[in-house]
């Protein structure tokens, strides 16, 4: 089989924001205490954080870092987790029925960003906070005067402002289940008041309020409309979450669960520019996907439920193949929507729903990490439109799809091509065909395949799913020929010529 993906360098979506390679770090499980720090382990730092997982993240060159959660955020009140370690209280999460220590806190992420080179992306509590507390919180990081909260981070032992430019304004407020739930309306009040204050203490920072977190819910889209209606002049992005999963051990459905995607990316788009226009608004608003990942294994029971212990294991997903190549088309979307999309958040980045596991001193890198590696190398640049002619299939739930995913960033003379072959036993022929230049070499390109939809890594056995070097491809009369094994996720660069 043949797909033929047609490009031009001059049809363009947007710029890629580096921001789109960005993840999650949330005070849940064992995400932080036995993942991301440490002190006990023989890899602990001077921080307290442990170089093999810091060593691992560096690669996937995450940008934009949002923390600390996540439901756990509505019950965190940011004074219990600064300050001297020994007067930090013991508080009890009740997102999660853990036990917190609060021995990791705001300061020490901040210590932690810089040396990952991460975009802080702090989220304030609207749950059980309050706009001023949310405020003060700011005070403590970005003001550099001798104001109360300011001088307290100086007591503390930071002397310069964190200067955290990224404000998330609660989580998911829009889900019964989160602490402190109210109606779109009483949250957009909130976050309105708590926004004007923040933006009033610090005029740079850039703030993304709660939109739908699950197109399921009945408040789907309408939740998104009333909230931009009260907070459309105050805030630069809308968020959004997705977790996506394969219950019913259907790959072939599952592979096509990137329609639903695009179509949760434009539906909610259109809300942000409808009332952009229909209220004539000094500026758009854009999307903050800043939750996404394959969830569905351990989101129930014993998973969920820490039962008053100090980091349990909660929501340890153990990734297969598939689910690499569902990761990959969330990042095909996200290129193709570079218009509309600025910030996604990969949810987690350590243990829990995450590309990396802990088991004492050991670690295992699991199959989602690849294709995020594999893209994130190769992101600088602008997304290109895309034609693809080539065969389809019906799925169960999402409806007609190609079997050949693809997204391109072209940046100079470099194209960057990434395509998942969705087709679980045929290898499949893409030809890119480049409308106003030529294809000259292949430069490097990565792929990750199998014969096994649910072959999965394991300490016993690390290295069964991950990326390897990729040549099988042919250059004639400029375009470009790769062939594409089954259940595959590609990621290649050309250089190009007009």
């Amino acid at each position: 089989m043949t797909t033929t993906i047609h490009l031009h360098t001059a049809f363009t979506v947007d710029k890629v924001d580096p921001r789109i390679f960005g993840g999650f770090l949330e005070h849940l499980g064992r995400a932080v205490y036995e993942g991301v720090y440490d002190p006990a382990s023989i890899h602990a730092d001077d921080l307290g954080c442990r170089t093999d997982v810091l060593d691992a993240l560096k690669r996937l060159r995450f940008t934009a870092m949002r923390y600390p959660g996540g439901n756990f955020v509505s019950g965190y009140h940011w004074q219990d987790a600064v300050g001297p370690r020994d007067k930090r209280p013991l508080t009890r999460d009740l997102a999660w029925q853990s036990l917190e220590t609060n021995q990791f806190g705001p300061d020490e992420f901040v210590q932690l960003s810089e040396r990952m080179d991460w975009t802080p992306m702090m989220a304030v509590n609207l749950g059980t906070g309050t706009p001023e507390e949310a405020r003060n919180w700011l005070e403590y990081c970005n003001i550099d005067g001798g104001s109360r909260y300011a001088n307290l981070r100086r007591e503390h032992g930071y002397e310069k402002p964190h200067n955290i430019k990224l404000w998330c304004l609660g989580n998911e407020m829009d889900g019964p289940w989160q602490i402190g739930h109210v109606p779109a309306e009483t949250y957009a009040i909130s976050a309105q008041q708590t926004a004007r204050m923040m933006k009033m203490c610090d005029p740079s920072i850039e703030l993304v309020v709660c939109g739908s977190c699950a197109p399921e819910l009945p408040t789907y889209l309408e939740w998104d409309r009333q909230v931009l209606e009260h907070c459309r002049d105050e805030v630069e992005y809308l968020s959004v979450h997705r977790y996506v999963g394969n219950p019913d051990n259907d790959t072939e459905d599952f592979l096509a669960v990137t329609n639903s995607i695009d179509r949760q990316i434009e539906a909610t788009d259109s809300v942000c520019r409808a009332v952009h226009h229909t209220r004539k608004t000094r500026r758009r608003v854009y999307l903050s996907f800043d939750e996404w990942n394959v969830w569905y294994r351990a989101r129930t029971g014993e998973h969920v439920d820490g039962r008053g212990k100090f980091a349990p294991p909660l929501l340890e997903e153990v990734y297969n193949l598939e689910d690499a190549l569902v990761a990959a088309g969330f990042l095909n979307s996200f290129i193709r929507h570079a218009d509309s999309v600025k910030i996604a958040n990969l949810a987690q980045i350590v243990n829990v729903i995450a590309p990396i596991l802990t088991k004492g001193d050991e670690m295992l890198i699991q199959s989602i990490f690849y294709p995020i590696e594999m893209y994130s190398k190769r992101r600088e640049g602008t997304s290109l439109q895309l034609r693809l002619d080539g065969p389809r299939y019906t799925s169960k739930q999402y409806g007609e799809v190609d079997y050949v995913d693809a997204s391109a960033i072209l940046d100079g003379n470099r194209l960057s091509v990434f395509l998942v072959n969705r087709d679980l036993n045929k290898p499949m022929e893409v030809k890119i065909k480049i409308g106003d230049a030529s294809v000259v070499k292949l430069l490097d390109a990565e792929v990750v395949t199998g014969k096994d939809p649910r072959a999965a890594n394991s300490y016993d056995c690390p290295n069964l799913v991950r990326s390897q070097s990729y040549e099988d491809i042919s250059i004639e009369g400029g375009v470009a020929t790769i062939s594409l094994p089954p259940m595959s996720v590609y990621a290649g660069t050309l250089e190009i010529a007009k």
